[in-house]
This record gives structure tokens, sequence and C-alpha cells, in this order.
């Protein structure tokens, strides 16, 4: 048994950033699956965005955040996130990360426009801006002694008072976290880290996708393990994917960031004509949910595999000082931008939904704060402005530390402790000729889940696809109760449950919205659906929209 102040699980932005404030009050463990720079965090090329030019203002990226949301953005999150970022932007400069700045140089900060921003408010470090934010978080982190990371540490289950809490049960003040059971890599033993504050900064859910952006390690850990603790989530029916993600028999999904068609590069079907202009006022710029939809529409008119984006007609020089390592990704698969068109397909990249929580990232079960992708913080509704992501999670995590604060402290001042938990049960056997038979489940999880709950859905699709994936679930869970836990166990259980609750929650939106569109309910329809889908054990419900405080003893 680990004990310390403070547990985060997950090593991106959310939870280095949380973990850098919070060792000033305490000690600190972070729990990441792989090493500490695999992360959704680490690919984040495009930037972060935050007022800074002067044609600029809050008024305008609050604007565009919620036209973006699509009427499910929640206004003062936005306006959180929004009025904070400019400080944010310094506070993340003083840590180390070097901005680019305009030929000017000190002057001021390069900016870059993605699709849905009105102005130019990208800020970035060239092509590369979460590697570097990560690069130089970790080096803060490395130098403090009061922080701990363990790589190759999996989270197995969150610890509570009690795991199995009757189905449908809503007022969860009486449950706490306090901390969570996780898989050492290394040694294949299950072990307790216990905290009376638990972050939960474990990213996104990419790879219950066929086609993903994200790296292995995005299953949606975090969510699946909340939702079995008895936390309510929400808002799980809207995945982002990404309209251009590189299409190469040769080379693993990898992301074209928005801000290449921010600077100017255009999308071309295989005749060269441009799609979009016709599709939509802002053209190549549209928000991402209209510019995936439109290539995903167009692939199937025309029976294309993929689509192009061009940049040929752009200077050569420029980009590839603007784009430096999309440039020499593009080159190792002898593809040159600068001359050619850039194959491109739609992939998914962002879960807008996740752990429902309030203004501080409190969750529904006490001790227990969310930010980052896991999060569904009310900021991006139903569907995320470009570079709104990084912006969040910064934020985000810092009212979790001055939230968490006070918390800890009032937990010391009431003598409130852990109860009596007791160690993982690891008995059983593991049957290696029944896992090969299970581990074949995965890939039929995610081919189900990106043709039938992709881009563009129907009643029937969603049912044949959520028949399937239960009975598969239902095998795993079986397989998961009688054999020691390994790290692709977890990850299969995990992307098993994360498909059967964005089918249940996409099932249960009767209406087309941001990035959910359904055949059978093509309109918005303002009138039944303006709120958010929440679930919650056996319980699925609509919410209107609301900021109020999750209330915690």
């Amino acid at each position: 048994m680990h004990q310390t102040d403070f547990l985060v699980v997950g090593s991106g932005i959310a939870g280095l950033s949380f973990a850098l404030r919070a060792s000033e009050n305490g000690a600190v463990v972070i729990l990441t699956k792989k090493m500490r720079a695999d992360t959704n965090t680490n690919r984040a090329q495009g930037g972060i965005a935050a007022v800074s030019g002067k044609d600029d203002s809050f008024e305008l990226h609050i604007r565009d955040t919620m036209a973006a949301g699509v009427g499910l953005c929640h206004e003062r999150a936005v306006q959180q996130i929004v009025r904070e970022g400019p400080a944010s932007i310094r506070e993340l400069e003083e840590w180390g990360v070097a901005f680019s700045r305009n030929q000017e140089g000190a002057a001021g900060l390069e900016l870059g426009r993605e699709g849905g921003h009105s102005r130019d408010r990208i800020i970035h470090v060239q092509d590369k801006t979460g590697m570097a934010m990560e690069q130089a978080l970790l080096e803060r982190v490395r130098r403090h002694s009061n922080i701990l990371i363990l790589e190759n540490h999996s989270a197995v289950e969150l610890i509570t008072e009690h795991h199995y809490i009757r189905e449908g049960r809503r007022n969860h003040s009486g449950i706490h976290c306090w901390g969570a059971y996780a898989l050492n890599g290394n040694t294949g033993e299950v072990d307790m880290y216990i905290a009376p504050v638990t972050l939960l900064a474990s990213g996104g859910a990419g790879q219950v996708y066929l086609h993903t952006t994200n790296p292995a390690i995005a299953c949606g850990d975090g969510v699946a393990m909340a939702f079995r603790a008895g936390a309510a989530v929400s808002d799980l029916e809207f995945m982002q994917f990404h309209p251009t993600a590189l299409f190469h028999p040769d080379g693993e999904s990898f992301l074209i960031s928005e801000a290449v068609r921010g600077f100017g590069g255009l999308l071309r079907n295989r005749d060269g004509e441009r799609f979009m202009k016709t599709t939509h006022e802002q053209a190549e710029l549209a928000p991402r949910d209209i510019v995936a939809r439109a290539i995903d529409t167009e692939m199937k008119k025309r029976g294309d595999e993929c689509m192009f984006l061009d940049v040929t007609h752009l200077d050569a020089v420029k980009i590839r000082r603007r784009f430096p390592t999309i440039h020499e990704r593009l080159m190792s698969l002898k593809i040159d931008m600068t001359a050619e068109w850039i194959p491109v397909v739609p992939a998914a990249h962002y879960l807008c939904g996740g752990i429902r929580t309030d203004l501080s990232g409190r969750s529904t079960i006490q001790g227990l704060y969310v930010t980052g992708e896991a999060a569904c913080t009310g900021v991006h509704g139903a569907n995320r402005l470009a570079s709104n992501s990084l912006l969040e999670a910064v934020v985000f995590s810092k009212k979790a530390f001055l939230d968490s604060t006070g918390y800890l402290s009032r937990m010391k001042t009431r003598g409130i402790r852990p109860p009596d938990i007791p160690a993982w049960d690891d008995s059983g056997t593991y049957d290696q000729e029944e896992w090969v038979l299970i581990s074949h489940d995965l890939r039929e999880v995610r081919r189900l889940m990106w043709d039938y709950v992709g881009i563009v859905r129907s009643t029937e699709r969603l049912e044949r696809a959520g028949r399937r994936i239960d009975l598969i679930a239902g095998q795993v869970e079986s397989f998961y109760k009688r054999t020691r836990v390994t790290a692709p166990l977890l990850e299969l259980r995990n992307i098993c449950r994360m498909a059967s609750l964005i089918i249940r929650c996409a099932l249960f939106r009767k209406e087309s919205r941001g990035l959910h569109f359904t055949t059978d309910h093509p309109e918005r329809d303002d009138r039944h659906w303006l709120g958010d889908t929440i679930v919650m054990g056996d319980r699925t419900y609509l919410e209107p929209l609301s900021d109020n405080e999750l209330e915690w003893d």
C-alpha cells in the first residue's frame, strides 16, 4: 500500500500542470500507463487558443466557442477558460514553453487560425505545440522532489467505500474516492495507492475506433473506471472525428493539423474540385464536424477511399518552416507536401463528453476530480472548437488544484481518514488459450464502432453494434473476473465499456447536433434535446444546461 496526498492518473498537460501546483501543498504520485510522454497532449500539433491579437476579444472567442458547440456549451465554463487564457499562456511561458514569435521576435506571439475561429488566436510552437508543452512541464516535474512519476502503471479501479452501487442511484454525496488500485507492469502485481484527493487526467478514447489519431493508450480508461465506481458521465455521443488524418497504407493514422488549412490549405477530391466551397460559407475553415461529414459524404458519393489536402500553391519555404514535423513525417513516406497533394481521411480524434464535472473539476464522487479529455466540463458542447482543449486542460486543472487544496485541508481538520481497504484479490487462473480467443474481440469492437457508430449513424446500425458489443463485453467481463489482470485485458475491458456507453448515449439522443448525426433524426431539435445526456448506473436522462456546483460534504 502506498499513501500520498494527491494521486494523479495520467501524464498529459492536465495531470502535469495539476501536479506542479499540488506539489507545493503535499506529496504527489503520478501514475501513467506507458512512458510519461505517451499522451494525446504530446500529439497536439496545432496549438492552444487564447485571445492575444489586437483585433480579438474575449467576447469573440466566447462567441466562436459557443457557435461550434451548437447550443450545448455551458456559458460559464466557456467564459472561465477564455478569460483565463492570456494568464495561462504567461504561466506556461514561465514554466519554460517557448511559443513561436512573429518576425518582430519579442514584440509578440505568432498567431494562427483554425476552423471555427473568427480571428487569429492559435498560439503554437511550430507544429509540435503539445510536445513542447509536455517536455517543458516534464522537465519541471523531474526536478521536483515532491512528485513521483510511476511509468508502466495502469489504473485498474477507483477505490471507494463500496465498488458496487445500487444502479440508478443519483445521490452519490456519500461516496468518497480514496485513490486507485493499479497494475505495476514491471512486477505484474496490483498495488493500492491511497490518497484523499484523486485527479483523473487519463485522456481520451480514440482506440475505441478502428482509425484514430490517438496513441495506443487512449482507451477511455478513466471514464470506464469512474462509471463503474458510480460517477455520472455525460455527452459521450459527441466523438470528434478530425477531418484530415493521413491516408497511407504504410503509415499509421497521422494527424495533419487543422492549422495547415488555417495557413491556406485547400481540400480537393481526386478531380481537383474544392467541395467545401459549396458546403459551408467558411469552406475549409468550417467547424470540424461539418468538414468531416463533407469529406465522408464526398468519399461515399464518389466511391473514393480518401480526399486530398493541397498546399502546393503556397510558398514552400514558409510551409517547411511552419510545419517541420508534418513535412518530415510525410517525406519519410515519400510525400512532398510542397509539391503534391496529401491523401487524407477523417479519424476519431477527441472525446467531447466524459466524466461530468463542475467548474472546479469536481465529479459526482467526493474526492475525485477530473480534468482534460476525460472530463465533460461543459466547454465543448456538441463539438469542440479547435485548440480549446489544451487551454481547457490548463485552466480546469488550476481550478481543481485550488478546490482540492481546500478539500484536503477540511478532510485533515475533521480527522476523516480512509476506511479499511482490502488488498487486491488476484486469485484465479490464467487461461492463455482463452485469452487468445478473447483478444480477437478488440478488432471486432473497433471495426463495429467505425462502421456503425462513426460520422453518420442510424438507429438500426447503433442497435446492431450495441447487441454485438454487449455480448463481447459480457464475455470479457466474465474472463476478467476469473483471471489475473494484465494491461491488454484492462484496455479491452475499458474499450468495451466505452463503446457500450457511446452507443447508449447515441441511441438516446433522437436528433442530429454537432458531432452526432443520425439519418433517422437528421434535424436539430432545441425544443426537446437542448441539454446534456447523462448516464449513471442503469439510468440515461437529459439534464437541462446548468452550471450548478456539485455539492460535497
